[in-house]
């Protein structure tokens, strides 16, 4: 369930190069969900706020524009067109709810000892693995329950693994061997998405740190 704390404002023609959606606090204030929004919600109970950019099962790349004043969602652009993904057989756009933590960045000039490579200077990502469907623009509370890092053209680019803590199954899934346990195939398909799905435009295949193997919530903490 998206946060009632938020709202937001769209502008210009979806998938248009003119695409922004704003966002507003309860006072009715634009607010930058990238630096206005807290990082957690219950930081004891390690609940997140996520922000979400992209609803499951389309393909328009939409992210927070972290150059843009206020940090609105925009559609990412490549050689001056919208961006989309291509379907990669048997999926379709995007196989989860997919978006980014508030007010964390990775570090494109620090490399981490884990992965032996530097961030991507985004946000972190979350892919949040419900059964709900949710709107661009939305805030919702999430538990991290693991990670993989993808190794996207030569910058770490960290994948939090995440579940909706109003979800149905939220109560039953705390670490990743729980995803497998309540989503069987699901860890197998991400990282097989995220692996190939740059391969339609020409690009190679994205590589991994730890082979490829989810790491759990106590490391994605």
């Amino acid at each position: 369930m998206p946060s009632a704390k938020y709202t937001i404002e769209e502008f210009g023609s979806l998938y248009g190069l003119d695409y922004r959606i704003y966002f507003k606090d309860q006072n009715g204030s634009h607010i930058s969900p990238w630096h206005d929004i807290p990082l957690f919600v219950d930081k004891s109970k390690k609940i997140y706020n996520m922000v979400i950019e992209i609803p499951r099962w389309t393909n328009a790349k939409m992210e927070m524009s972290t150059k843009e004043s206020m940090t609105p969602i925009k559609q990412d652009v490549k050689n001056g067109e919208p961006r989309f993904v291509d379907n990669v057989f048997p999926f379709k756009g995007y196989i989860w709810n997919y978006g980014a933590l508030p007010q964390t960045w990775e570090d494109p000039k620090h490399e981490h000892p884990a992965t032996g490579a530097c961030g991507d200077n985004d946000p972190i990502d979350v892919i949040e693995i419900g059964s709900k469907i949710h709107r661009r623009g939305d805030v919702i509370s999430v538990k991290i329950v693991g990670v993989i890092a993808l190794i996207d053209e030569g910058e770490t680019d960290w994948k939090l693994v995440a579940i909706d803590v109003t979800d149905e199954k939220a109560d039953q899934i705390n670490e990743i061997k729980d995803v497998e346990k309540h989503f069987p195939g699901l860890l197998k398909a991400t990282r097989e998405w995220f692996r190939n799905y740059k391969i339609p435009t020409g690009k190679p295949a994205n590589q991994f740190a730890f082979n490829g193997l989810f790491k759990d919530a106590d490391f994605a903490h």
